[in-house]
């Protein structure tokens, strides 16, 4: 089980790859992942609650995973 210092460090590097390579979440996991030799699935126990969200919102917005019912803000 990652601590809650491992995981603030990994969703740090997948912030900044966003920022800096302007991908989207799931393609920087991967192509962090890539660069360091980590296994995809162990890179989804180090994410944190707000990363995982938006790579859920990703994947909805692609039709990747079921839309899920939101309440409009």
């Amino acid at each position: 089980m990652p601590t809650k210092e491992e995981m603030r460090n990994f969703s740090e590097i997948i912030e900044k790859i966003v920022k800096e390579k302007r991908v989207e979440y799931m393609d920087a996991v991967i192509m962090h992942c890539e660069e360091i030799g980590f296994e995809v699935e162990l890179a989804a126990t180090l994410l944190t609650p707000p990363i995982k969200a938006k790579i859920s919102e990703e994947a909805q917005a692609m039709n990747l995973i079921k839309k899920v019912n939101q309440l409009p803000l």
